[in-house]
């Protein structure tokens, strides 16, 4: 309460209307705010291990895109001791996750300004509606941070809704022992005594629940693969020595997958790649994050695949809300089934066969809701989002056949390419590259119907 009187002295005369709370994502709502669109993040932050303390400055470039008197940011937890617009304090206040922001004086509709935020604390470990943990995640010597669908709010402050993307420059000081790693490029590391910054830079547009940090004792490696488009690609992986034998054969294999899924999916659309292989108990799954994802213990090479594949599919093509999820699930899922078809495994016919015939043995919720309309924010990465997802695909694949399909999947990641897309977005994109092909059924039964669909 003292903060918030002591920030509404000097009211500036501000015109226009407050940005809104949420983007009305259907099922995180307070995801994300209106009335503006980052360009991008600078993130310094410094983080002690030793008492879990994380200190940081964002400094966020965004243009208005309505005439603005106050405007939201999202940020779980944390201090926040200053907070400035163009240079000028102004008053903010807190209601749960948002941080309420009121300039000084008026910001115009498509006026870029700049804000930045001082803020220090203990970041949360969030657990989400399906029972996982995301956000800032401590280990023994360190901490992952991991953001899907809504956990990079706990370190940063931002508008964090896949909808709204901007690139990134991230400093992170750690003590000199450790390593940091994030997104994109390394572009400098320096020692001052005992702490180390490293300065990573991401120039590709890219969604906050994709940013990530890895602090701790990793040993890296780099190295090179050849582009589609020319040139060499940095590899760039980072693994804890518990897991440098068991991960060391696996990420051998980054450059055999990605010339695969360039030659499927397209140009690779990002500027590096890579793996960050934490320890086996740093986190409960795997996720896509942008250049390099990251593993809780060595992946096997499916896994890998699936990972990589989402460069492709929800890190340059990026859902518009987290209904469309099975945009990156299906496609990333199918990925898998196309590598084992192409590496003498089962064909992609035989795993839908599988699946279809014996699928809740393995999957109990496989038929309980249609892969486009998951049945709450509990179930946006649920099997049916992910193999019921792939099924669809599989059955586009079945319509159009191999050419046509292949033209489509390369096409969608050229058109869409480091932008974002939803479903109706998805189907008429098919329908349009196979004019002469009648999808209702599979819309209608695969895509949006309840319950196992009549056999194929």
């Amino acid at each position: 309460m003292l903060a918030v009187l002591a920030l509404t002295a000097c009211d500036g005369g501000v015109q226009g209307t407050p940005g809104g709370s949420g983007a009305r994502d259907p099922y995180f709502p307070k995801a994300g705010n209106g009335g503006y669109d980052v360009t991008h993040y600078a993130l310094d932050l410094s983080y002690d291990p030793d008492d879990r303390r994380l200190s940081g400055t964002a400094e966020i470039t965004a243009r208005a895109t309505q005439d603005l008197s106050a405007f939201d940011l999202d940020l779980k937890g944390m201090d926040v001791e200053r907070v400035t617009v163009e240079g000028a304090r102004a008053r903010w206040s807190r209601n749960g996750q948002e941080l309420v922001v009121r300039p000084h004086g008026e910001l115009d509709q498509g006026e870029t300004f700049r804000l930045t935020v001082r803020y220090s604390g203990t970041p949360q470990t969030i657990t989400d509606p399906d029972g996982s943990e995301e956000g800032w995640l401590p280990t023994d010597d360190g901490a992952i941070a991991l953001g899907e669908p809504t956990g990079s709010m706990a370190w940063f402050p931002g508008n964090h809704h896949p909808s709204d993307k901007a690139s990134y420059d991230i400093a992170v000081t750690v003590p000199a022992r450790l390593q940091a790693v994030s997104n994109g490029e390394l572009t400098n590391r320096t020692t001052n005594g005992r702490r180390t910054t490293f300065r990573w830079r991401t120039a590709e547009p890219m969604a906050s629940y994709v940013a990530t940090l890895a602090i701790g004792d990793y040993e890296i490696h780099r190295s090179t693969v050849d582009g589609a488009t020319g040139g060499e690609l940095p590899v760039y992986t980072a693994v804890v020595p518990s897991q440098k034998g068991p991960a060391r054969a696996v990420l051998a294999r980054i450059p055999e997958v990605m010339e695969w899924g360039e030659e499927n999916f397209g140009p690779y659309p990002f500027s590096s790649t890579g793996a960050i292989v934490a320890r086996v108990n740093a986190s409960a799954y795997a996720l896509e994050t942008q250049n390099r994802p990251v593993f809780p213990g060595a992946p096997d090479t499916e896994l890998l695949v699936h990972e990589l594949a989402h460069q492709w599919f929800g890190n340059s093509v990026t859902p518009k809300s987290w209904r469309d999820m099975w945009l990156n699930e299906g496609l990333a899922t199918y990925a898998e089934w196309l590598w084992e078809e192409d590496n003498g495994g089962d064909s992609a016919q035989e795993t839908f066969d599988a699946l279809y015939d014996h699928g809740e043995d393995d999957y109990e919720d496989l038929w309980d809701f249609p892969p486009a309309e998951p049945a709450g924010a509990a179930q946006v990465s649920a099997d049916p989002v992910y193999q019921r997802g792939a099924m669809v695909v599989h059955k586009i694949r079945q319509a159009v056949g191999d050419d046509t399909f292949y033209d489509i999947v390369q096409g969608w990641t050229a058109d869409h390419r480091h932008g974002n897309a939803d479903t109706d977005d998805f189907t008429a994109y098919v329908e349009e590259k196979a004019p002469d092909e009648d999808f209702t059924s599979i819309w209608r039964e695969w895509l949006y119907g309840d319950g196992k669909p009549d056999r194929p």
